[in-house]
Order: C-alpha cells, then sequence, then structure tokens
C-alpha cells in the first residue's frame, strides 16, 4: 500500500455497487426501525394508513430485494448463490449475514402482513379465494404479534449494524478495520431511512406536514444526525491517533484526492441541483392538490427539497465509501 493509493489493493474485489447495495439495506433497516418505534410511541399513528407503514411496505421489502439482486449478480459465479442459502458457516460474517437476511425477510413479511391485514385479505379473496389459509395464519399471530413486532426491530437492528461488520472484518485494510464501523452504519441507515418516509409525506398529496408521524420523525432524525457526527468525528479521530496504516488511510481519505473532490462538489453541486428539482416538482403537485381537492397551501410548500438533499449527500457518503473500497471508476 502506498500514500498515493492507500485504499487502491489489487486483492480486493468489491466495486462501486456494493456500496448501492449497503445503502439500500440501510434504508430498509431504517424504515423499519422507524415503523416499529412510531407503533410504540405512537400507536394510534401506527396504522394501516400510516405514511410511514405505507413506504416501509414498498420500500423496507423491495430495497432488500434490489440490494440482493445487486450483491447476486455482483458474484463471480451469479447462478450458484442458492447454495449461500442452505449452507452456512459460523466463523464467517458474511455466511452470517446471509441467514440474517433470510430472518429478515420472513419475519418482515409476516409482521407487514398482520398490519396490513385487512388489504391482504382483499387481495386473497379477489385473486386467489382457494387459500384460505392465509386468512387463518394472519389469525394465528394475533396473539404474537407484539413479540413479532419486537423480534423485527431487533433484526433491523441488527442488519443495521451488520453492514458494518462486514467491512470492519477487513483486518488488512486499516481504513476499514474499525470498531465504529457497525454503530456508524447504523444510525446512518435509520438517518436514510428517517429521509426517505419524510420525502414520502412530503409528496403524498393529501398527507398532512405537521401530522403526528412527521414530528416523530423529525424528533427522531435530530439526535440520530447528532449521533452520526459524532461516530464520524470518533472515527477518523481513531484513525489519527492509530498506527502508521491507519495514518497513511486518514492522509488519503482527506488529503483533497480526486474521491474527495467528488463528495464535496456532489453536496454542494449535485445535491442542491437535486433539492430544486424536488422542489419545483413538490410544488407543482401540491398546485394541482390544492385546486382539484381544495387544500390550503401552507407555507412550508415541500419540505422534500431539503430532504432530499440529506438522502443524495447520504447515499453519495456510501457510494463514495464504494469507491474507497474498490480504488476504481465505472464505465
Amino acid at each position: 500500500m502506498t500514500h498515493a493509493s492507500a485504499f487502491h489493493f489489487e486483492s480486493l474485489v468489491w466495486d462501486w455497487p456494493i456500496a448501492i447495495y449497503l445503502f439500500l439495506i440501510g434504508i430498509s433497516a431504517g424504515l423499519v426501525t422507524l415503523a416499529i418505534l412510531l407503533r410504540r410511541i405512537h400507536p394510534e399513528a401506527g396504522g394501516a394508513d400510516s405514511t410511514l407503514l405505507r413506504t416501509t411496505l414498498v420500500v423496507g421489502p423491495g430495497a432488500i430485494i434490489l440490494g440482493l439482486l445487486i450483491l447476486i449478480f455482483h458474484l463471480t459465479r451469479p447462478w450458484t448463490f442458492w447454495k449461500l442459502m442452505f449452507h452456512y458457516s459460523f466463523t464467517s460474517v458474511m455466511s452470517m449475514g446471509v441467514m440474517l437476511f433470510q430472518l429478515y425477510m420472513v419475519v418482515l413479511v409476516l409482521w407487514l402482513a398482520k398490519i396490513f391485514e385487512k388489504e391482504v385479505i382483499a387481495l386473497q379473496q379477489r385473486w386467489l379465494p382457494r387459500l384460505g389459509m392465509v386468512q387463518k395464519a394472519l389469525t394465528l399471530l394475533t396473539p404474537f404479534h407484539r413479540l413479532l413486532e419486537t423480534v423485527m426491530l431487533v433484526l433491523a437492528v441488527l442488519l443495521g449494524a451488520y453492514t458494518g461488520f462486514l467491512l470492519s472484518a477487513l483486518k488488512s485494510y486499516p481504513f476499514l478495520n474499525n470498531p465504529i464501523l457497525p454503530v456508524l452504519f447504523l444510525f446512518s441507515g435509520i438517518s436514510s431511512g428517517a429521509a426517505v418516509a419524510l420525502i414520502a409525506m412530503a409528496l403524498r398529496h393529501r398527507s398532512n406536514p405537521h401530522s403526528t408521524e412527521a414530528h416523530f420523525v423529525h424528533r427522531m432524525e435530530t439526535p440520530v444526525v447528532w449521533l452520526e457526527i459524532f461516530l464520524l468525528a470518533a472515527f477518523f479521530v481513531g484513525l489519527a491517533l492509530g498506527d502508521d496504516g491507519k495514518m497513511r488511510a486518514l492522509t488519503a481519505a482527506l488529503g483533497g484526492g480526486f474521491w474527495t473532490m467528488v463528495v464535496l462538489a456532489w453536496r454542494r453541486g449535485a445535491g442542491a441541483d437535486c433539492a430544486n428539482a424536488a422542489e419545483a416538482l413538490g410544488e407543482s403537485w401540491f398546485d394541482v392538490s390544492r385546486r382539484v381537492g381544495g387544500m390550503r397551501r401552507q407555507p412550508d410548500r415541500c419540505p422534500a427539497a431539503a430532504l432530499f438533499h440529506s438522502l443524495c449527500g447520504t447515499a453519495n457518503g456510501r457510494v463514495s465509501l464504494g469507491r474507497v473500497i474498490s480504488g476504481r471508476i465505472p464505465s
């Protein structure tokens, strides 16, 4: 490892799509965590009509499926991925992650199916009328729903931290071998999930921007962001106080290299452009809703702008980590 290429190793085969995968996993874990906390703290706002729960219904499993597809096609032999689902190694972080994904998806489907029980039964009666066991299974889940929700929260937290464990297990790479990464990735995922949820609330035509769930997510994201800042500072201080390899990794990360400039340019340039586009889109949608539905215009026309900017910044941070891992520019 040289000073000029502290993150570029010939033996490291992870490319930039892995960062997209990590970002999607974090969003799913963050949304599920926030949704469960909303149901515990404000049960009246955590029903099937909740924007946060509806967003979790779509993005929660959707982000996992998309992330795993990216991971599967990134394998050297993607057609053999099914073997990972049945052959476990308790000494491998990645193998334990596969087991965690399987448990997470099963519990997530059951948990969401119970919350949206009426919608699931209506779909079953319309498209699969002979499959009456669905309604019976959901009825059997009723006394265990609270326990199922607790298990779901534990799995979401573990999944959010797992991506950090996966990277910190690379002992031969000073920048990644850091015990703070799991906690940092957990809070990063929660902040990303909060940004996605708030964008969904802002863009939902008839949604109240000052609803209980919006206040809840805002109240949750503030300490999460501050903790994220503290963990980032601790992460870099740990590198600065480490051995020579960590010092060189820190210098390469903050020394004004190419990808450092890309991150700064994105946050100041492209991120702002995305925010302006979101503001224009949200304002036009709000005007249409006001004319059609008689809605009263709010002073804060579209909070999605700042939220989209925040989400873009978080996404870019994880994608930049992928560039750091691979040291390559995608073709």
